[in-house]
């Protein structure tokens, strides 16, 4: 068994066969890993656009490739072949979040035609896998992190590193995965790219529920107790749909605590997820209307 730690550099471009814009891959870096975690070779390519003559200004300040060095580059079809080549069998591949494979799975639709494709075996999301070492030493907060952000966290020196360039994003990479490598907590997230609903689960968008009719929706979670004495409570008005979330004013006959309870359901691809609160109702505004008092006019007397 050996790991690979691939990182992928993207430019947006537009593509006039598809007259629209792609995250085209112009550089692949990656180092392969031993089963004790020690690097045993490296790979590195720089891809040159077969349609583009221009990388974006701010992907060559980002990560230094310039429109030069991309146009010296060699054809993407090549630069897989030889990665696919140097990556071989029994492998498990990481990248830092699954964005890459998007990228990946768009460049092989759209640029190669899907006739050829990357040597992904088994797959984990490094940022997912660490994110949640994190959490067990308390970190709470919810945002995905950045590869630079990780380091930082858990003291890792990047003075040496060129961040934003595909080989050292790999060996960033690599530091992270030493720090926070345990066995079983890393095979549990580790996916076979062979099953055919991993591509499915990856490409699916997560959307929330609109309709409070919808089948999908759970009536049960539409019934809240109250906050103080625990009784159901009962609901005052009908729900109001803003900003993915329902509301409506709930009471309880018990304690006639008045609150506004919300619920929002998010599909994801394997269930619904739900989230409830409770806030305390906004008091009403009042509208004053002036009221003008009627005037008569009265002739003058001549």
């Amino acid at each position: 068994m050996k790991y690979i730690m691939l990182d992928l550099e993207w430019d947006s471009a537009y593509y006039p066969p598809e007259k629209q814009f792609i995250n085209q891959i112009l550089q692949i870096g990656a180092v392969k890993l031993n089963e004790r975690l020690e690097i045993i070779d490296t790979f590195e390519e720089t891809i040159r656009s077969d349609f583009s003559k221009r990388v974006t200004g701010r992907f060559a300040k980002l990560t230094g490739i310039t429109s030069e060095i991309m146009r010296n580059g060699i054809p993407l079809h090549e630069a897989v072949k030889r990665y696919n080549e140097w990556a071989g069998k029994d492998t498990i591949t990481m990248t830092w979040s699954d964005s890459d494979l998007y990228s990946i799975k768009r460049n092989e639709e759209m640029l190669l035609h899907d006739q050829l494709h990357f040597a992904i075996e088994r797959y984990l999301d490094l940022q997912k896998f660490v994110q949640g070492e994190m959490r067990l030493t308390g970190y709470t907060d919810k945002n995905q992190i950045s590869l630079a952000g990780a380091a930082e966290y858990f003291g890792i020196d990047t003075e040496d590193l060129v961040l934003h360039t595909a080989g050292d994003d790999s060996r960033l990479s690599v530091a992270l995965l030493k720090h926070c490598y345990q066995p079983e907590r890393f095979a549990a997230l580790v996916r076979d790219t062979a099953d055919p609903e991993f591509y499915k689960r990856l490409r699916f968008k997560p959307y929330p529920l609109s309709n409070i009719k919808d089948p999908l929706i759970q009536k049960e979670k539409l019934i809240f107790q109250c906050d103080r004495c625990g009784q159901t409570a009962v609901r005052c008005n009908a729900w109001k749909y803003h900003n993915r979330w329902f509301a409506a004013n709930f009471k309880c006959p018990a304690c006639g605590r008045k609150f506004n309870g919300r619920v929002s359901f998010i599909k994801t691809y394997d269930n619904v997820k739900v989230r409830r609160k409770i806030c305390e109702c906004k008091p009403k505004k009042r509208t004053v209307v002036e009221k003008q008092d009627d005037v008569q006019s009265v002739p003058e007397k001549v």
